[in-house]
């Protein structure tokens, strides 16, 4: 049972423009966003990890740079680990977009809501943990830790599906910037450690 300490990138300027980021390329941490990841990389640096995997989106890479750079590895890119496919609204505006009678089902029925020519949540929820179930089955021993970079809708969907959670609760759970939330996750079941959580985590230090 490996502990997987899913992590979310570091703050950006884009979601500031009150947009939907989606996939979109170029966007990068900002001045606080670097300090979320370096805060990471120091809080991280005396931790056993066996591997460190990352969405490739540029907020995601960033923020693993420094964390992989503390222990000398190698960053992982994970196609699967990417933020959702919102289709048709990539770089729409959330403004206009709540103003939509669909906004109702994305936020009280998610599980019934799909993306315009993109996909839906529980696609995205399948997707997830489809890459998560292939690392544990890879860093498979009791003792394995292993660091994943990704998005804030990826890791609730995550901690939702593994303790049993309906899809349609996730946006229940919280997943701030530069946060990490630690599983024991195996074949026979899941163990949530710590949800939403900054530096420095005790809870991971020696002798805890």
């Amino acid at each position: 049972m490996p502990l997987l300490l899913l992590i979310r990138h570091g703050e950006n300027d884009y979601v500031k423009t009150g947009k939907l980021a989606g996939r979109l390329p170029g966007v990068h941490l900002n001045q606080r966003g670097q300090d979320q990841a370096r805060a990471l990389g120091e809080a991280l640096k005396d931790v056993p990890l066996k591997a460190i995997y990352s969405s490739p989106l540029d907020r995601a890479m960033e923020t693993a740079a420094p964390i992989a750079s503390a222990r000398g590895l190698e960053i992982i890119p994970e196609p699967d680990l990417m933020e959702v496919n919102v289709g048709k609204w990539q770089g729409k505006s959330v403004k206009v977009l709540r103003l939509m009678k669909v906004w109702k089902i994305v936020q009280n029925s998610p599980s019934r809501f799909r993306f315009p020519e993109g996909e839906s949540f529980p696609e995205m929820q399948t997707r997830i943990t489809g890459a998560l179930e292939r690392i544990t089955k890879k860093h498979n021993k009791p003792q394995d830790i292993v660091a994943v970079v990704f998005h804030s809708d990826p890791i609730k969907l995550t901690v939702a599906h593994f303790l049993g959670m309906p899809l349609d609760h996730f946006q229940r759970l919280g997943c701030d910037t530069g946060s990490l939330t630690a599983m024991y996750i195996s074949e026979s079941g899941a163990n949530l450690v710590k949800l939403n959580q900054r530096p420095p985590f005790e809870f991971l230090q020696k002798g805890k």
